[in-house]
């Protein structure tokens, strides 16, 4: 029995930091598409985010000499502003050109890692660039808490209490406040929208480049807390993101339950080697490989039937039409 919670209790010190940056990543998603836009550009986001992040923390924090935390907000911040600008290419293209919203995020999917490989060669004569593993932190007395003190505040992220607060702040923009459902009722019926005085094109504007803040914060937050390397390429998470997305109905709870769902299954892939009880099961590693892949197929073939997307996703906005 001991052995089963020592392995539960790695596994979920693990799962939580990839929860909260496939959250993160969702919640980016619903933005976009909770105002008509289309964004299957996440994963460029969060690559372009996880550079920036990288970056930042490895030469501009060591240049400055700046403390453990105050680097990792900086990564942070930097991911989402430099995920934030990268969306809006996205926006430009998709709101104001009209142009194929799939075509344009699969543009800018393919042109993340190769900006961010050819960048990091030119400035380090590699394409990857490693951050040392030294970005937890203790909470005082809260550490100290049965069961949750070791898991959120013993050598805890500082991510992890980001995206939590991010998914508090995201539920009341929705639900509680006018932008919320301005943004909403842009992505269903947009022609009735501006005849209530809403400017659909500012609203889609802001749904995208939120999509990329939260987008480049996911993908520093991945790099910070888990990854600790980046390559150009974070295996498709910005896909798994829009997965969640879609099983959890646009909407932001059913999005973190489904985005810890998700990470238990990324944590048991890549480190199912330490963990003793699947060591015991013997099972092929390829099999754990493929494991949030087939996961993800399964959750869409049960979800999908109940797909509730806003009415408009992925038609341009037309004034002329009613």
């Amino acid at each position: 029995m001991s052995a089963l919670i020592s392995d539960l209790s790695f596994i979920l010190s693990y799962a939580v930091p990839v929860m909260i940056a496939l959250m993160l990543v969702s919640l980016g998603g619903l933005f976009s598409e909770s105002s008509g836009v289309i964004n299957i550009a996440l994963d460029g986001i969060m690559i372009m985010g996880g550079f920036i992040g990288a970056l930042l923390v490895l030469y501009v924090g060591d240049a400055l000499d700046m403390p453990t935390q105050l680097r990792v907000v900086m990564a942070l911040v930097g991911g989402a502003v430099a995920g934030m600008l990268f969306s809006a290419a996205h926006a430009f293209a998709s709101i104001h050109m009209n142009a194929n919203q799939i075509i344009s995020a699969t543009a800018l999917n393919l042109f993340a890692p190769a900006l961010a490989v050819f960048t990091a060669r030119t400035i380090g004569g590699t394409d990857r660039i490693n951050i040392s593993d030294t970005y937890r932190l203790n909470i005082p007395l809260l550490d100290d808490i049965p069961v949750l003190g070791p898991l959120l505040f013993e050598r805890a992220y500082l991510s992890t209490f980001v995206g939590i607060a991010v998914l508090v702040i995201v539920t009341f923009i929705f639900y509680k406040t006018r932008l919320g459902l301005r943004l909403r009722s842009t992505g269903e019926t947009p022609q009735a929208s501006e005849s209530l005085g809403i400017d659909v094109y500012n609203m889609r504007y802001f749904g995208v480049m939120a999509s990329g803040f939260l987008g480049g914060l996911g993908g520093a937050a991945y790099l910070i807390s888990f990854d600790n390397r980046f390559n150009g390429d974070f295996l498709g998470l910005g896909f798994l993101g829009l997965a969640i997305m879609i099983s959890g109905q646009w909407k932001p709870i059913r999005i973190f339950i489904f985005a810890f769902l998700f990470a238990l299954m990324r944590v048991i892939a890549n480190l199912h080697d330490s963990i003793d009880i699947l060591g015991n099961v013997g099972l092929s590693s390829e099999f754990y490989r493929l494991l949030p892949y087939a996961f993800t197929l399964i959750i869409l073939a049960f979800f999908s039937k109940e797909s509730q997307a806003p009415a408009s996703l992925g038609e341009p906005y037309d004034q002329e039409k009613r």
